[in-house]
């Protein structure tokens, strides 16, 4: 009995654990929505979390529990959730194959969360780190969708107020 339940918990262990995107949303794969945001001119929104990561949790249960940024984002960008930690391979925009892991590197997602913005060709407009507010996030889109990233940084878009 011990070694058979022994054997259960070894192998339960064992699985890979993934980090979850917030509830709710149609976050999909970096390759699903990249093809999505090219077919619907959107920009991307693209969420670096991992599992076991308190921030991501909060922000998962604080801020995108809000009805006003659930309606923003998901009419207005091609949402993409990368397992900061995971192996998945995925395809850049220049057809070099690479894991959701060397993503995270090549974006600087030493610390999660991370939350990037890009064009719907994949070229990085900003990247913002840690917990952010519902009212953050509005900012946020006011930014991109206003056309703010194309003549100033956010920072100074913000009013140099992180």
């Amino acid at each position: 009995m011990q070694t058979a339940l022994l054997a259960v918990l070894t192998f339960t262990l064992a699985l890979p654990v993934l980090a979850e995107a917030p509830a709710g949303y149609d976050f999909v794969d970096y390759d699903t929505g990249l093809k999505r945001a090219q077919a619907e001119n959107k920009p991307i929104f693209l969420y670096f979390g991992r599992y076991g990561c308190a921030w991501c949790d909060h922000t998962n249960r604080k801020t995108f529990t809000d009805p006003e940024i659930k309606a923003l984002y998901q009419t207005h960008y091609s949402l993409v959730y990368v397992d900061a930690e995971g192996g998945k391979r995925l395809r850049l925009p220049s057809g070099e194959r690479i894991t959701e892991a060397e993503l995270g590197v090549r974006l600087g997602a030493y610390a999660t969360p991370l939350f990037v913005f890009m064009t719907p060709q994949g070229k990085l407009i900003t990247k913002i780190p840690g917990y952010k507010t519902a009212q953050d996030f509005k900012d946020y889109d006011r930014y991109i969708r206003g056309g703010f990233h194309e003549r100033q940084s956010l920072l100074e878009f913000l009013g140099n107020k992180p």
